[in-house]
């Protein structure tokens, strides 16, 4: 863990987190098939809600299928959330879990938990990389295209007005920030322990007038960000994931696409990136990895469920796109998949006591 996440963090998450329990719903949850066989059983944290019980997104359909694959019983453990997962995991009441990129890396610092698979994104890798898209006619696209290393186009970003997905979206924001921090563009503004002074950095380097939309608003997630930047212009800045453009301005463009001054898809240029497999953008945002605790799952147990997603994916099972929202499951370890994503972000101020609230 980087010596920038204090051990008095890491000690009060840990009184935090040993303090909740492990499962976490209501009396009128929807209930889930039992193992027959506790010693013959896999079970899989999973959150839950009511209207599971009429949906082909319930859970129960994915044990089945694993219990298939497997040749044991498999059941659902309901959490309320990425805290009970992890309590799940650390004290044996689950086998596998499913977490999001940051608390999932915080799972691993904190308690040892580690990554046996993780979801694909709709084009098939694990992760997105973040992304600065700009008009290509900008000074910033310009400098990004030059050989010049006088002509810096993150320097060439102060000023103008920024396009984020959320207050404090991956992709969108944490990832962006992060390196523009870590290289010297960016000074932190405000107590840097606190999350409250990101949007006062964001607004002191870019504009006053940036964009860190709230949930539902008209600027807010990709597709947002992207919307901003078409109807903004040349001195905006969309900060997105890699696919972006070609998911909203590509062959089905949006009806905003081309309003403005972007009359083409070839309009919008990616800053250090030209394609899915090269550039690197500010890092890669990871997907949601399948988490456990190696402490209680031995390596024959493993490579067997290992197996078993791999399966479902060459054979495009239906339960993972419908109840996981992912086309496979990548087999990655730890290190691969989570490894750098702390060091890309722990210069955002106040980013301890982000994850400290998100996931306790």
């Amino acid at each position: 863990m980087s010596s920038k996440f204090s051990k008095a963090f890491l000690i009060m998450f840990f009184f935090i987190t040993a303090t909740m329990p492990g499962c976490l719903f209501s009396d009128d949850a929807v209930t889930f098939e039992k193992c027959d066989d506790p010693d013959n059983c896999l079970t899989i944290a999973f959150e839950t809600k009511e209207e599971y019980k009429n949906t082909e997104e319930n859970p129960q359909k994915l044990a089945d299928r694993l219990a298939e694959l497997l040749d044991m019983d498999v059941e659902i453990y309901p959490v309320s959330g990425p805290g009970a997962t992890i309590e799940a995991l650390r004290f044996g009441k689950a086998d596998i879990g499913f977490l999001d990129g940051g608390a999932a890396w915080l799972s691993w610092q904190t308690h040892g938990l580690e990554v046996l698979g993780a979801e694909q994104k709709q084009d098939g890798r694990p992760f997105y990389k973040a992304i600065a898209w700009v008009h290509k006619d900008s000074d910033m696209a310009l400098a990004d295209l030059d050989d010049d290393p006088q002509t810096d186009p993150y320097a060439l970003m102060e000023g103008k007005t920024s396009c984020h997905t959320s207050a404090l979206g991956s992709s969108g924001m944490l990832l962006p920030m992060g390196f523009m921090i870590d290289s010297g563009y960016i000074e932190v503004v405000g107590d840097p322990d606190d999350i409250e002074s990101l949007t006062n950095t964001v607004k002191n380097y870019f504009s006053e007038d940036s964009s860190i939309p709230d949930s539902g608003t008209k600027y807010y997630k990709y597709i947002g960000s992207l919307r901003c930047l078409a109807e903004g212009g040349k001195d905006f800045i969309s900060f997105a994931k890699d696919p972006t453009v070609p998911d909203y301005c590509g062959d089905d463009p949006e009806s905003w696409c081309f309003e403005g001054e972007f009359t083409s898809t070839e309009d919008f240029h990616g800053i250090g990136y030209t394609g899915v497999e090269d550039g690197q953008g500010f890092g890669k945002a990871p997907s949601h990895p399948i988490m456990y605790n190696p402490a209680d799952m031995d390596d024959a147990m493993i490579a067997a469920i290992q197996e078993a997603f791999t399966t479902m994916t060459n054979n495009g099972d239906d339960e993972l796109q419908d109840v996981m929202s992912t086309p496979g499951i990548t087999i990655i370890n730890t290190e691969d998949h989570l490894g750098n994503y702390g060091s890309l972000i722990e210069d955002v101020p106040g980013i301890e006591a982000y994850f400290n609230q998100k996931y306790d």
